[in-house]
């Protein structure tokens, strides 16, 4: 092997920092504009997906208006053979899709590397359709070899409002070996959770740069923390789970 994990993820992130700034410079201000409309921003993933749902959530340093979508029976807890089941099941969106706490205003951020089966799809469908601004988090390697799951035929990216390119290569693996018959060394976890926090970090940079003070949350294991973050919890209560 010529080199390891940590380097290559270097080189990758090195790459969509060169390539990819402006247009995450672009999406941020999209997101401030919503925000400052007294939107949120939500998440949604399956299976490792919902991992970067949740990672921004209720997060030392980070935005406090940011809720995950969470549905068990898409969640790796109640085992991945299910989650994977249900992502790819084209009526499952309609146990769970009308309940959806969608408004105008919101953000919603739709995570699907492979940007193929029809349970993302459906949820970025139905918050466009109530108006919010959609961004798929997904691989764009996918888009010309691996066709859509979903009924319509469309993919993920042809759904959405704009697109954060994860580039990951397609099977998510970026190292080879020697004797060893397939790439290994998945990244498309860590790859995510860099572009979402350097998305949310522009986003509060461009509120402080329009004169609004953005919504951080403070570390629970700081010193007075606790009335800092409740003061601001308590502007979001009503639209998400503490």
């Amino acid at each position: 092997m010529s080199t390891t994990y940590l380097t290559q993820l270097i080189e990758h992130l090195t790459e969509l920092q060169e390539k990819r700034s402006d247009h995450l410079h672009t999406i941020s201000k999209a997101v401030a504009d919503r925000l400052e409309l007294g939107g949120i921003i939500q998440l949604f993933g399956s299976g490792h997906s919902s991992l970067l749902a949740q990672e921004p959530y209720y997060r030392a340093g980070g935005l406090v208006p940011v809720k995950p979508v969470l549905l068990d029976a898409l969640m790796l807890h109640n085992g991945g053979l299910q989650a994977s089941e249900n992502e790819r099941d084209p009526s499952f969106e309609e146990t769970f899709v009308g309940d959806l706490d969608i408004q105008k205003e919101d953000v919603v951020i739709v995570i699907s590397t492979s940007g193929r089966n029809p349970v993302p799809v459906d949820v970025a469908l139905e918050a466009k359709r109530r108006g919010a601004l959609t961004i798929g988090l997904q691989s764009l390697a996918y888009q010309e070899t691996q066709p859509s799951r979903h009924p319509s035929g469309k993919r993920l990216e042809q759904v959405v409002n704009d697109v954060i390119d994860t580039a990951v290569p397609i099977g998510d693996a970026i190292l080879e070996a020697e004797d060893i018959d397939q790439p290994f060394g998945p990244s498309s976890t860590v790859v995510g959770a860099a572009l979402i926090h350097d998305v949310f970090t522009r986003v509060i940079l461009e509120m402080k740069r329009r004169g609004n003070p953005p919504p951080i949350f403070k570390s629970g294991n700081v010193e007075g923390a606790s009335d800092h973050n409740d003061q601001l919890i308590a502007a979001y209560r009503d639209r998400i789970d503490y």
